[in-house]
């Protein structure tokens, strides 16, 4: 167990001890009381995203969640990850409700590329010292993103450990588990084909990569100045990860079959579209045919980054891939008005050419 006031596997809950032992642990750097008072601030946001399948409440050692209509071939899928340092600018700006939203729907669309819908979430919130205030804004933005998805918040660790993080800093991580029948995994390699169509759902800025640079290029610069769409450049670098189920939903309720999904993750869409594509095939995305929104231009200038490889550290304003037939490029207009062409499948005899762009 660490120095918290949880069970690394419980959902939030807290511990009570004598006058003496807390004043011992306390002078040892960890503030106990500090932690139940977090708790107690976030117990109705955590409820408020239980599903009737959560068969435990707040306080229980580990979470209990049952599996109900289940397909016939069920899958789980499951994927962690965090907020990486994007948390620092966040923390330094008292921006703590919105990492939550991050680093839920990070993890989320992780298994939307699968075919997975979300079941439950599980969180791990790090300081050197707790500050119940700051942890129950967290814990209320996983919670509002819970909700959005149908996702319950099953359960989390806050760990106070002086000594391991440095003062003022924190962390923030999350694992989420997910279900798919075998039938609709995804991506569907075997229906690939060259002249497939690929098309770009925008995202909402730089999501939760590049903020080791981002935050270096911002050091000396005036974070309440307006970009070109009015936005403050405070407000467009810590916005929100964005969610893709509602778009995928749309896209089943319109009947158009998708192929594959890539979330465009670290590693940009150099890295993240090659992943679901079989060996034969390599995506040609045309970079003519979207303008990076106002924050991804001034980060580029500022840098001084090749946009080689802002391509690679950035999503560039495209946050998820949709891979489908060519004979849907109507219904997914209509579907998802938003969704950018950016480019198609190719065959390819090159196995380390995988992707190729147009400028």
């Amino acid at each position: 167990m660490s120095d918290s006031n949880q069970s690394a596997n419980s959902p939030h809950s807290a511990v009570h001890l004598g006058s003496q032992t807390s004043s011992l642990y306390a002078g040892a750097g960890v503030d106990i009381e500090a932690g139940n008072r977090a708790v107690d601030l976030m117990k109705s946001a955590v409820r408020s995203t239980f599903t009737p399948d959560v068969r435990a409440d707040i306080g229980s050692f580990g979470g209990l969640f049952a599996l109900t209509d289940l397909p016939a071939q069920p899958l789980l899928v499951a994927s962690t990850d965090g907020v990486g340092t994007k948390v620092k600018l966040a923390a330094q700006h008292g921006r703590w409700q919105s990492i939550g939203h991050d680093i839920v729907n990070h993890c989320l669309n992780d298994i939307l590329v699968q075919g997975a819908r979300p079941l439950f979430f599980l969180d791990y919130i790090a300081a050197d010292k707790l500050v119940p205030e700051n942890v129950a804004a967290v814990v209320l933005g996983m919670a509002e993103a819970c909700r959005a998805a149908g996702c319950a918040l099953l359960g989390g660790e806050t760990a106070e450990m002086p000594g391991v993080y440095t003062s003022g800093s924190c962390d923030v991580a999350g694992t989420i588990i997910g279900l798919v029948d075998q039938d609709a995994l995804l991506p569907r390699l075997n229906e690939m084909q060259p002249g497939d169509l690929l098309y770009g759902l925008p995202s909402s800025g730089p999501h939760t990569n590049g903020y080791s640079l981002i935050r270096r290029v911002l050091e000396a610069r005036d974070l309440h100045q307006q970009l070109e769409e009015g936005e403050s450049l405070i407000d467009a670098v810590l916005a929100p990860h964005r969610s893709y189920l509602s778009p995928l939903l749309k896209l089943q309720e319109a009947g158009i079959a998708v192929k594959g999904l890539a979330h465009i993750t670290g590693g940009g869409l150099y890295d993240n579209v090659p992943r679901i594509l079989p060996s034969g095939l390599r995506a040609r995305i045309d970079r003519r045919s979207w303008n990076p929104p106002p924050v991804f231009r001034r980060l580029l200038d500022w840098s001084g980054m090749e946009r080689e490889e802002a391509y690679r550290v950035l999503n560039m304003g495209i946050g998820m891939v949709v891979v489908v037939s060519a004979d849907h490029k109507d219904p997914i207009q209509s579907a998802l008005p938003d969704a950018i062409h950016i480019g198609a499948l190719t065959a390819s005899n090159h196995p380390d050419s995988d992707i190729i762009f147009v400028n």
